[in-house]
C-alpha cells in the first residue's frame, strides 16, 4: 500500500489522508468479516443440532465506522413452543442485531451522539463525512426510533417493579428536589401536515446545590425524564425514576416546584411541599397585563410578599378597564391572572419562606431557591427540538426526548451498549492478518493483496511500546 501510495504522481496532504483512509477502512472491513464467519463456524458447531436444523447460508450487511461489511451466516430452522417452524441466525441472536438493527456500537453511539446536536440531514452528511459508513437521513431516524422505544420499554419495566414493590432505590435522603414543565412543540401528522401544538412533559430532580459555589452552582445528581405520554403515564414513570435510586420512604421532604399547570399537580407523594415557579409568574404578569404602571406595582406587591394586596390590586384593575367594548380584552386577562394566582396561592411563597422546617443539607450541599427547569428545558429539549420549523410525529418527538435526557443524565452510551454489544472477540488480530497475508484479502487489478505488501523502511511507530494493535500493525506490513 505504501509503496503505492509514494509511486503515484504528487498530491495535496488531504488527497494522502482521504486515500489511506480509504485503504484502512477497506481492511477493517475484510477483517470484521473474517472474524464474524470465523464466530458463526464456531456457533455452527456449538448449537445444539437436535434444536437448530442447518438451513444453509444467508448473506447480510452490518454497518460499522468503516463502512458496511457483508458477510454470510447460517440460517437454522426450529421450532417454537406452539410446535410452529421458526428460522433464526444464531450469529445475529448473539450479536443483539435483533435490538436496534444491523449497526455497530461504535456506530450506533456516533449517531445517536450527532443527532442529539443536530438535525437529521445534518447527522447524516456529518457521518457519511468523517467515517467510512454512508448513511441517510432515514437511516439516522431509523436507529433514533428503535433506540427510543427500546428506552421507553426500559421505563415501563421500571414501573412495574415500582408497582410490585421490586424497587432497586436503597439511598436515602434528607431533602428531594424536584421541578418539572412542559415545552410545547410543533406537531405533524402522518403525512407531514401541520397539527396542533402539543407538549412534552420534563422533569428534573436533584439532592440541592454544590456548596461554596458563587454563582448559581452546580446542580448535585441531577436526573431527567422527557417524554409525549400521558400526565399520569409519565408521573408513573417520574415516580420510578425516583425509586429505582432513592428509598421513597426514606426521604425527609420532597419538594415541588412547577408552572401551575393541573398535570404538574398529580403528585404521588401527597406530603411533598409545592411552589409555583418564580419565572412563570413573573411571565403571566408580562402577558395578562399591558400596561407597564400596573405591572410594576404587581411584581412590586409580589417581591414584597403581600400576596393578598396584590391579589386585590389585579381585581381593582380588572374592574377599571372593564368596558363594553368586545375587543378590549384588558380585564377579562387581567382577571385570568387573578384565577392562575388564587388557584395557586399556597404555592406563592417559596418554602423557604413558609415557616416550614426541613432537613437540613449534608456537608458538600446546600439549598437555594428553586427555578432550575426552564434552563434545562432549553438546554437538553429547546435547542434540538424547536424552531427552525421543525415539526414532530408524537412518535418522533417522545423517541428523541428519550435519547435526549438519557445524554444529559450520561447513560446515553451505556444504553446503546446494552442493545448493541453482544460479542467478545476472544481472537488475536495477528491471526486475523496472518489470513489475510495468506491471499483472504480481495486482489487489487491482478497484482496481490496491497495490505501484505511489506515496509522495509524505518518506521518511528514500531520504535514506541509495543501495544496489540502496533504489534498487529508490525506483523500485517512490516518484515
Amino acid at each position: 500500500m505504501m509503496k503505492t501510495i509514494v509511486e503515484e504522481k504528487p498530491i495535496s496532504f488531504k488527497t494522502l489522508e482521504q486515500k489511506i483512509f480509504s485503504y484502512v477502512c477497506e481492511l477493517g472491513r475484510e477483517i470484521t468479516r473474517i472474524m464474524l464467519e470465523g464466530y458463526d463456524a464456531e456457533l455452527a458447531e456449538e448449537r445444539d443440532k437436535t434444536l437448530y436444523r442447518d438451513k444453509g447460508r444467508r448473506n447480510t450487511t452490518i454497518k460499522t465506522v468503516y463502512g458496511e461489511v457483508a458477510y454470510s451466516r447460517k440460517v437454522y430452522q426450529t421450532k417454537l413452543p406452539d410446535g410452529k417452524n421458526a428460522y433464526v441466525y444464531l450469529l445475529d441472536e448473539a450479536m443483539h442485531m435483533d435490538k436496534i438493527g444491523m449497526v455497530s456500537t461504535n456506530l450506533a453511539e456516533k449517531i445517536a451522539m450527532t443527532v442529539t446536536e443536530a438535525p437529521y440531514r445534518v447527522t447524516a452528511e456529518t457521518i457519511s463525512g468523517t467515517c467510512g459508513q454512508s448513511i441517510s437521513h432515514g437511516g439516522a431516524w431509523n436507529l433514533v426510533q428503535k433506540l427510543g422505544e427500546r428506552i421507553s420499554k426500559e421505563e415501563e419495566l421500571a414501573v412495574k417493579q415500582m408497582k410490585a414493590g421490586q424497587a432497586q432505590g436503597k439511598e436515602t435522603l434528607p431533602v428531594l428536589f424536584e421541578e418539572m414543565d412542559g415545552v410545547w412543540l410543533s406537531m405533524q401528522d402522518k403525512k407531514h401536515g401541520k397539527m396542533k401544538k402539543q407538549e412534552m412533559k420534563v422533569f428534573t430532580m436533584y439532592e440541592g446545590w454544590e456548596a461554596g459555589s458563587k454563582s448559581r452552582g452546580r446542580l448535585v445528581n441531577k436526573t431527567m425524564l422527557a417524554g409525549m405520554e400521558k400526565s399520569s403515564e409519565f408521573h408513573a414513570k417520574r415516580e420510578a425514576v425516583i425509586e429505582k435510586k432513592y428509598a421513597a420512604d426514606e426521604i425527609g421532604q420532597r419538594i415541588l416546584n412547577g408552572d401551575g399547570g393541573s398535570w404538574i399537580k398529580e403528585q404521588y407523594d401527597p406530603e411533598a411541599i409545592f411552589q409555583l415557579d418564580r419565572y412563570h409568574i413573573y411571565q403571566e404578569i408580562l402577558r395578562k397585563i399591558g400596561d407597564k404602571g400596573a405591572q410594576k406595582e404587581i411584581r412590586e406587591l409580589f417581591d414584597a410578599e403581600k400576596i393578598d394586596e396584590m391579589l386585590d390590586y389585579i381585581r381593582i384593575y380588572a374592574d377599571s378597564v372593564a368596558s363594553g367594548d368586545e375587543t378590549d380584552k384588558r380585564s377579562k386577562r387581567a382577571l385570568e391572572l387573578h384565577a392562575y394566582l388564587s388557584n395557586n396561592k399556597e404555592g406563592l411563597l417559596p418554602y423557604q419562606k413558609r415557616g416550614v422546617k426541613i432537613p437540613e443539607a449534608p456537608e458538600g450541599i446546600e439549598y437555594k431557591n428553586m427555578g432550575v427547569q426552564e434552563n434545562q428545558n432549553c438546554t437538553v429539549v429547546t435547542l434540538r427540538m424547536k424552531h427552525r420549523r421543525m415539526r414532530w410525529s408524537v412518535n418522533g418527538a417522545n423517541n428523541m426526548a428519550k435519547a435526549l435526557y438519557r445524554k444529559e443524565n450520561r447513560e446515553l452510551i451505556d444504553t446503546i451498549e446494552r442493545y448493541t454489544d453482544g460479542l467478545i472477540f476472544p481472537m488475536q488480530m495477528e491471526e486475523i492478518i496472518q489470513t489475510l497475508s495468506a491471499a483472504k484479502a480481495p486482489k487489487k487489478d491482478g497484482k496481490g493483496n496491497p495490505y501484505a505488501e511489506k515496509i522495509s523502511r524505518h518506521m518511528p511507530l514500531l520504535d514506541a511500546m509495543q501495544t496489540a494493535s502496533r504489534k498487529a500493525f508490525k506483523a500485517a506490513f512490516c518484515h
